[in-house]
């Protein structure tokens, strides 16, 4: 069922599964103040959304997104704001953009980007920080930012492009803001699948309908302790984490269900309890 509870945004539920749209796609869905707003909200709201249990994360027409709105960021604050250009940039700009990322990080639902077209700026950071990555043969993804005058760092780039590709190579494509096509990504390991564009929907949903087959539970924290491993200072704090999830795991019912299905070769029955 397709709703439009936001502005820029829109929603396809089928199911346990969302399929958010950025829908700005006269602008290439480029990211206005009002997605901002749109974006956190919606991420903020799944925390405690126990029916969607994966998101798939889309940009309606052409692109996927075709970075910051440059209309907004140029304009001057309104008068009602009460503060000036530069507090205006931080405050209602930079650090709301950037919680876009942290956002979709605490999200306990699996994120695949379904990505086509143009990931640009904040549309390559949006993509950076999906879980999984499907391409369409025709994205084209970069650090835009360094091109029009500022870093090329932004929104979680420093942190996720060298964890994906290496140092040398996110230092090659933050530095130049040279575009990183289909086949390039594939070769990098950026991507888990590269489709034509219009089996995106049909190779996320496959995947979407995969994850569903497993119990919610183990992979919510599945999700929890990929975020906090990729940080972990050693091995032993890593395995300490994974100690508590499996416990966690294996005292609900799902998980007592899980290996009486394996034991009884059935397909398992899960109810999130």
């Amino acid at each position: 069922m397709v709703t439009k509870k936001y502005q820029t945004l829109e929603e396809d539920r089928r199911g346990a599964i969302c399929i958010l749209y950025l829908n700005r796609p006269e602008r290439l869905n480029a990211v206005s103040i009002q997605l901002v707003t749109d974006l956190n909200h919606f991420l903020t709201e799944m925390r405690d959304d126990h029916q969607i249990r994966v998101i798939i994360l889309r940009g309606n027409g052409r692109a996927f997104c075709a970075g910051s709105d440059l209309t907004e960021l140029s304009s001057e604050p309104p008068p009602e704001q009460g503060m000036g250009r530069v507090q205006y940039t931080y405050y209602r700009m930079q650090q709301a953009v950037s919680d876009i990322i942290l956002n979709m990080r605490r999200c306990p639902q699996p994120i695949i980007g379904a990505i086509h077209g143009f990931a640009v700026g904040a549309g390559f950071s949006m993509a950076l920080a999906c879980d999984i990555r499907i391409v369409g043969e025709s994205v084209r993804m970069n650090a835009g930012y360094v091109r029009v005058g500022l870093s090329g760092v932004d929104m979680g780039s420093s942190y996720f492009l060298p964890r994906i590709i290496g140092f040398s190579r996110a230092a090659e494509y933050l530095y130049t803001g040279r575009f990183i096509d289909a086949a390039t990504a594939d070769r990098f390991g950026m991507v888990s699948k590269v489709v034509p564009d219009d089996k995106l929907n049909d190779a996320a949903l496959e995947l979407a309908e995969e994850i569903l087959q497993n119990a919610p539970f183990g992979v919510r924290l599945s999700k929890e302790v990929l975020n906090i491993s990729i940080d972990a200072p050693s091995l032993d704090s890593a395995i300490k984490m994974e100690n508590r999830t499996q416990v966690l795991c294996l005292s609900t019912e799902d998980g007592k269900e899980g290996i009486r299905a394996m034991m009884d070769k059935r397909k398992a029955e899960y109810h999130n309890l």
